[in-house]
């Protein structure tokens, strides 16, 4: 099979987004500082992808990329520094880019509102048919638990097709009314991974995240039946607590987080994209460690440490051939060092 025919092992159905922000103070004041989109990061897919391009080479990865009219030049520059293999352009002469302004609040930057500021353009599986991106291993999408019914819908017209499915639902659609749509696609899917906040709410818990509320929310998600005969798992992304990883076929644990904002607040820049870069360490984990969902966890972590570091996008910063194997650096730090420090954090956890 030529190199261009082999399936890829990660593709996000995330659309490509332009960001803009704007920044508020603790009492939701305007402090009047603004990124013009120019110098801002595009969101949604585009972290997920590079998530797993940290991993992967860029032909294992992929992402559907439409550029409108208005599409920046330096974004593009951006882009094609990780590889023009994992992007898919497709060009439209009579629309704007996808947009959307992110309004933040207080000191560590907590997202106060997102809006779409041009209108979206989403992407489903049949847009990957007859691409370089069909049939990938690992399928990522970022939705309400309506429009994953979709897509899982889709994915089941290919006869002989069945994706790992890694199903991020979208923030304003993890409201209560969504649980039973939730609940109704949770047999499709793999992995299920909402933040803290969004399972809580899912599941109409009161009160900020704790560890114990946190577990509480992940077996009742389980409960459901998450995955082919039951047998998914549940990532709930917690922030400073770290991510917490269940499987329906027993075993359970928190992995800690990289950096923390209590821990290294100077290294906790800008939190935007991290849990999609997140998800997308997470996929080329499942690949790389053989499917071990724990292992898998550790490998988001990482990406969502290079992710949280900067604004912006994460930067591919070294290149080199060692005995005929790329070996890379990202923000001048080795993904691989990182993870093995974390896997040493993990297992001094589980001998205390």
């Amino acid at each position: 099979m030529a190199a261009q025919d082999r399936a890829r092992v990660f593709v996000s159905l995330g659309m490509f987004i332009i960001d803009e922000f704007q920044f508020h103070d603790d009492d939701d004041r305007p402090t009047g500082r603004t990124l013009p989109p120019q110098e801002s990061a595009p969101r949604g897919g585009t972290y997920a992808a590079l998530g797993a391009r940290i991993w992967l080479p860029p032909a294992h990865v992929g992402m559907i990329v439409d550029r409108g009219t208005d599409f920046p030049e330096q974004i593009q520059r951006k882009l094609d520094v990780y590889g023009s293999d994992m992007w898919l352009f497709r060009d439209h002469k009579d629309r704007a880019t996808t947009r959307s302004l992110n309004s933040y609040r207080g000191e560590h930057r907590h997202l106060r509102r997102f809006q779409y500021t041009t209108p979206r353009l989403r992407l489903t599986p049949r847009d990957l048919l007859e691409t370089k991106f069909r049939r990938p291993e690992m399928l990522h999408f970022i939705c309400s638990p309506t429009r994953a019914a979709a897509i899982i819908s889709e994915v089941a017209e290919n006869t002989g097709w069945n994706p790992i499915t890694i199903y991020e639902p979208i923030p304003d659609r993890c409201i209560p009314e969504e649980l039973q749509p939730l609940v109704d696609v949770l047999p499709s899917i793999s992995v299920l991974s909402p933040n803290a906040e969004e399972a809580m709410s899912l599941l109409s818990i009161p009160g900020s995240p704790t560890k114990p509320l946190i577990e509480q929310a992940c077996r009742r998600f389980l409960e459901y039946g998450v995955g082919p005969q039951g047998e998914g798992a549940v990532v709930i992304r917690s922030g400073a607590l770290g991510a917490y990883v269940a499987t329906r076929a027993g075993g359970d644990d928190w992995v800690p987080a990289y950096w923390s904002e209590t821990e290294a607040p100077e290294r906790v820049v800008d939190v935007t994209g991290a849990g999609n870069s997140f998800l997308g360490g997470l996929g080329a984990g499942l690949a790389l460690a053989g499917g071990n969902i724990v292992e898998a966890t550790l490998y988001g972590t990482v990406s969502a440490s290079f992710t949280v570091e900067q604004e912006g996008l994460p930067r591919l910063t070294e290149t080199r051939v060692e005995d005929g194997v790329a070996i890379e650096q990202w923000n001048e730090d080795s993904p691989h060092s990182r993870l093995i420090e974390l896997q040493e954090r993990l297992r001094r956890q589980g001998s205390t």
